[in-house]
C-alpha cells in the first residue's frame, strides 16, 4: 500500500473519531432533550460514516476489489440515522417534553428556563 493511501485512510479514521467524540460530548453537555438529540444524530453519523469509508478503502486495496459490506453499512447508516432521529423528536413533541428558551421551534413544547425550572 502506498503512503498517500495510508495518509487518506488515517485522515478518514481521525476525522471519524473526532466527529464521534464531538457527538458524544454534545450528548453529555447540551441542556435539553432536543439539543441532545441533534449532536449524536449529526456528528456521530459523520464519524461512523468516515470510519466505514476508511475501512472500505483499506480492505478494497488489500483484497479482491471493492468491499461492498462497508458500503452497505454506510448506506444503511445514512438512511436510518436521520429517520430515527426524526421519529424520536416527534415522539418527544408528542410527549411534550420541556425545552429551554434557546431551543428553536419551541411553540409546541413547554419552555423552561436555563436552570431547568
Amino acid at each position: 500500500m502506498n503512503a498517500v493511501l495510508e495518509i487518506v485512510i488515517s485522515l478518514l479514521l481521525l476525522a471519524g473519531a473526532f466527529f464521534a467524540l464531538v457527538g458524544s460530548l454534545g450528548l453529555v453537555r447540551l441542556p435539553d432533550f432536543f439539543m441532545r438529540l441533534h449532536g449524536p444524530a449529526k456528528a456521530t453519523t459523520l464519524g461512523v460514516g468516515s470510519i466505514i469509508i476508511g475501512s472500505a478503502i483499506f480492505f478494497s486495496t488489500r483484497g479482491d476489489g471493492l468491499s461492498l459490506h462497508e458500503l452497505l453499512i454506510a448506506l444503511f447508516l445514512f438512511i436510518t440515522a436521520p429517520i430515527s432521529a426524526h421519529i424520536v423528536a416527534k415522539a418527544a413533541l408528542h410527549l411534550e417534553l420541556p425545552a429551554i428558551e434557546r431551543t428553536q421551534g419551541k411553540s409546541e413544547v413547554e419552555v423552561i428556563d436555563a436552570k431547568g425550572k
